[in-house]
């Protein structure tokens, strides 16, 4: 036997690591304003101009044909949110952070989760409004939509706060959970598309605050030299092919969902002078459907590779968070 001293594991030097968490910190930073500014401009051209309320209310329109088999499905998934739900879930994501001894994720979960909805609420009620215009069903702003962002929400928190080889189908299942619930609101005719996007804009915007704050967390380093170490995070982290096929799915059904918007709501908008018909308004709100799934898949294929990335801050053993 060699008594040659074991090689100590590679270690990035804490200049390189802190420039990548800045690094980080900064992409995050940059989608959360460029969502809070998506956010304004949906509202600056779906409901402040006569042709955005027009395309929408014909969304809004084509939301009746085949309701009545379609809402026994949407009632359910809209009775699942409440205040009620909300806290349930904000609780239990903390309580995973807490099992998990990853105590800063549930403040970062907890300002996320109010972040977002109390955005919501004060932009609706206080910040936005729209005018009659003299579109039918003009009966005050609903942007963003309180149900999608509540959903988006408890989505988004779960990502933050579950291991790291569980993030990419948390991811997934919040994609579903968010379309489902924002498809939801348009069968129903609770809200228009542009609500369901914005909503989910919102939530991308607290999202991106969260991994920054996940980011700036002091790394966690094992505690005794030899001792045997239980599995960390880095341990644990998804495999690349793993996170190529999320992340690619999600993105490749966000953009074929987006580009059937597009011609549907192009489509709508080149012939809003009369919307009256029945294919004109089921056009619209089939393009309105599509957009909501376009903002939830590309939404959280954003979150997930923004929260890998916040956490992978180190090659020290035990540092990912």
């Amino acid at each position: 036997m060699s008594d040659a001293p074991a090689l100590p594991a590679p270690v990035i030097p804490a200049p390189v690591a802190r420039d990548r968490r800045l690094g980080v910190v900064v992409v995050a930073l940059l989608i959360a304003v460029a969502s809070f500014v998506g956010v304004w401009m949906l509202w600056r051209g779906f409901v402040l101009t006569l042709a955005g309320q027009q395309v929408e209310n014909a969304a809004f329109q084509g939301a009746a044909y085949g309701q009545t088999q379609l809402w026994r499905v949407a009632e359910r998934v809209l009775d699942v949110v409440s205040v009620g739900f909300i806290a349930a879930v904000l609780i239990g994501a903390m309580l995973i952070a807490a099992l998990r001894r990853r105590w800063s994720l549930a403040v970062q979960v907890a300002v996320l989760m109010v972040g977002a909805n109390l955005t919501t609420q004060v932009l609706k009620h206080a910040v936005f409004y729209r005018p009659d215009l003299g579109v039918d069903g003009s009966y005050g702003n609903t942007l963003p939509s309180g149900h999608t962002t509540a959903a988006a929400s408890v989505s988004a928190a779960l990502l933050i706060v579950v291991p790291p080889r569980v993030r990419p189908w948390a991811a997934v299942l919040g994609a579903g959970y968010t379309s489902a619930t924002g498809i939801s609101t348009l069968i129903g005719q609770w809200h228009r598309p542009s609500d369901v996007v914005a909503a989910v804009l919102v939530v991308l915007a607290w999202t991106a605050i969260a991994c920054a704050l996940v980011a700036l967390t002091p790394p966690q380093f094992p505690t005794t030299t030899g001792a045997m170490r239980l599995p960390s995070d880095a341990d644990l982290d998804p495999t690349p092919a793993t996170m190529r096929l999320v992340v690619s799915g999600l993105v490749i059904l966000g953009v074929a969902a987006g580009g059937c918007a597009m011609v549907a709501l192009t489509h709508t908008w080149n012939h809003r002078g009369d919307l009256s018909t029945r294919a004109e308004e089921v056009t619209a709100y089939l393009g309105g459907a599509a957009g909501a799934l376009m903002a939830s898949c590309l939404a959280f294929a954003i979150m997930l590779a923004l929260r890998q990335a916040a956490a992978a801050r180190s090659s020290v053993p035990g540092t990912s968070a």
